[in-house]
């Protein structure tokens, strides 16, 4: 009895190609001597090398902000990467939503969570007081709020309002924000009390404001050289 085997060496790794073996034979004295039957080898293609996918995380995994919002911020800080030195996080505005729900987004461009607070809208922008911003500006003393690109300046702190965030508008549509005074404040028409109380947020002169609790992390937190991206 005779046992052959083959195999085949894919990549550094032993593939068995096939196995044959004789079954033992007896030989009758004037016959022929039986023949093996020949079973083919099978040819194994090469496949090709696989390579690790290298990602980052994903961001906003739940889909709590509305994507064209993420995607228009995303292009931002491509846009003004001159502006933004950090980009650990940035932070979102969605003004098409009513002021009484989270609409004011802390999204970790490392980890991928997002973290929503509330925030008025200014009072130019809402005139019959509805709960929704409907029109915006940049023009001084029009008590509206602006849509773009801002870049965080810092903690700061004023004579009327107290602890503040400071911002400056990078585009036409908001770069008088410094002249306006446009900023991130606490406010007690942003706080949950009020809230419960009218059913919606009051309205700012344009600023951003905050209840006075979620100030403190977002004071903390944002510092100088992030975005700040408010839509409609």
């Amino acid at each position: 009895m005779r046992l052959s085997r083959r195999g085949l060496i894919l990549g550094g790794s032993a593939l068995l190609a096939g196995c044959t073996s004789a079954a033992s034979t007896v030989q009758l004295a004037g016959a022929a001597p039986a023949s093996l039957p020949i079973v083919p080898v099978p040819t194994v293609a090469p496949q090709p090398a696989t390579l690790a996918k290298v990602s980052g995380p994903v961001i906003d995994p739940h889909g709590i902000v509305r994507q064209d919002l993420m995607e228009r911020a995303q292009a931002a800080l491509d846009t003004h990467g001159h502006k933004i030195s950090k980009r650990d996080r940035m932070y979102l505005v969605d003004f098409q939503k009513f002021s009484g729900e989270d609409r004011f987004y802390e999204v970790d461009l490392e980890g991928g969570w997002v973290t929503a607070y509330r925030t008025s809208h200014g009072r130019g922008s809402d005139p019959a007081h509805s709960g929704f911003a409907q029109r915006f500006s940049n023009q001084m003393d029009s008590h509206m709020s602006s849509i773009g690109a801002y870049a965080t300046a810092g903690a700061s702190w004023g004579s009327q309002q107290g602890p503040n965030v400071l911002l400056d508008g990078l585009e036409y549509s908001n770069n008088r924000a410094r002249e306006r005074a446009i900023i991130i404040h606490g406010a007690d028409y942003a706080d949950p009390a009020f809230l419960a109380r009218e059913g919606k947020l009051g309205r700012s002169y344009g600023c951003f404001s905050v209840s006075h609790a979620d100030l403190a992390p977002l004071r903390e937190r944002m510092g100088d050289g992030r975005l700040l991206f408010a839509m409609a």
